[in-house]
C-alpha cells in the first residue's frame, strides 16, 4: 500500500439493500483503500458476513470479517431479513468467523493505529454505538467517521423523515451523534438519492469480474424495485473524492417517536457544529469516480 492510502474499517448491513455491496466492491477495488476488516450489523449477521464473504472472494481478498450485533440496542431487529443471501450457493464463501465480538475487534484495530483508521458504517449504528460505549477512547483515536445515515433536509416529500439506518436503531444513532470523533461526517437521503441507475443501466455497467457477484444480488433487489440507489457507495468514493459532494457543519441530534418517524434527524446548521453533512452531489462525478477503479 502507498502512502496516500486510507486504513479503513467497514461497518454494513450488506444483505438487505444492494448499495452495501456495491460499496464493498467498490473498495476492494479501490488501489487506496487498505481495508483492514469488515464487520456485519443487523438481523443475521453472520448471513451478512457470509455474503461480505462472497464478495471479497471474487476480489481474491482475505479481509477478516467478524459478525455483530443482530437487535438494536433498545429491542428487536427491524431488519430481520436478508434477501440476497439467496445466491450465496453460487459463490465461494466462508461458513465460518471469528467469535471475538466485532465491538472488541474495531478496538483491538483502532488503538493498533491511533489516527489513522477511518470507521465508514452504512448500516444501522448498533456496533459503532456499542464500540463507543464499551471502548470511550475509541471514537477520539479515529482519523475520521463517515456515515451512510440520516436526512438533513426536508427537499424529498415522498420518503419517511426518517432515514432507514437511524429508523432501525434510533437509540444507537443517538449515542453516535453525541460522540466526539474527528470528521464526524454523515452522507443523508438528502445527496444519496440523487446518485441512482435502473436495471438496464446497472446490467450493463456491472460487468467487471468483482461486480459479477453484486450483479446477481442485484437482480434480487429488481425483482421488488426498479431502481437501485448508490447510498452507501458515495459514502465510500468521497472518502478518496471528497469533491463529489458539497458539505455543511453543524449539529445533528436524533428525535424519537413511536411510528415510522422513529429516528429522525433534527440539523441545525453552525460553522462550528462538531458533525458535517453533505448537502450537493455532482452524479456525473460520483458515477466516473465509482466506476473508474473497475478499470
Amino acid at each position: 500500500m502507498g502512502t496516500n492510502t486510507l486504513k479503513v474499517l467497514f461497518d454494513t448491513d450488506i444483505g438487505s439493500d444492494i448499495d452495501d455491496a456495491v460499496a464493498l466492491a467498490y473498495l476492494l477495488a479501490q488501489p487506496r483503500c487498505n481495508l483492514l476488516g469488515i464487520t456485519t450489523v443487523s438481523g443475521q449477521p453472520i448471513e451478512r458476513a457470509k455474503l461480505a464473504s462472497a464478495v471479497s472472494k471474487t476480489a481474491g481478498r482475505d479481509i477478516p470479517i467478524i459478525p455483530g450485533n443482530e437487535n438494536r440496542l433498545d429491542g428487536p431487529t427491524r431488519q430481520p431479513n436478508v434477501q440476497q443471501a439467496q445466491v450465496l450457493p453460487n459463490w465461494d464463501h466462508d461458513t465460518e468467523f471469528s467469535e471475538q465480538s466485532a465491538t472488541d475487534f474495531m478496538a483491538e484495530v483502532i488503538r493498533a493505529n491511533p489516527n489513522e483508521v477511518v470507521l465508514l458504517a452504512v448500516g444501522p449504528m448498533t456496533n459503532v454505538a456499542e464500540l463507543f460505549s464499551k471502548h470511550p477512547d475509541t471514537p477520539g483515536l479515529l482519523k475520521s467517521l463517515q456515515l451512510m445515515c440520516g436526512r438533513f433536509a426536508n427537499n424529498q416529500s415522498d420518503m419517511p423523515s426518517a432515514e432507514w439506518n437511524a429508523y432501525c436503531d434510533p437509540a444507537a444513532a443517538s449515542v453516535v451523534y453525541s460522540a466526539t470523533a474527528p470528521d464526524h461526517t454523515s452522507l443523508g437521503l438528502d445527496v444519496t438519492n440523487q446518485v441512482v441507475m435502473d436495471s438496464d443501466e446497472i446490467r450493463a455497467h456491472f460487468q467487471h469480474p468483482l461486480l459479477k457477484p453484486v450483479l446477481e444480488m442485484s437482480e434480487v433487489w429488481f425483482n421488488e424495485r426498479p431502481q437501485l440507489k448508490f447510498h452507501d457507495p458515495l459514502a465510500a468514493v468521497t472518502l478518496f473524492d471528497e469533491s463529489i459532494c458539497g458539505y455543511e457543519e453543524g449539529t445533528a441530534k436524533v428525535t424519537r417517536s413511536d411510528n415510522r418517524d422513529d429516528g429522525t434527524m433534527e440539523w441545525n446548521p453552525n460553522a462550528k457544529g462538531p458533525h458535517r453533512v453533505g448537502v450537493t452531489v455532482d452524479a456525473d462525478q460520483f458515477f466516473k469516480s465509482y466506476f473508474s477503479v473497475f478499470g
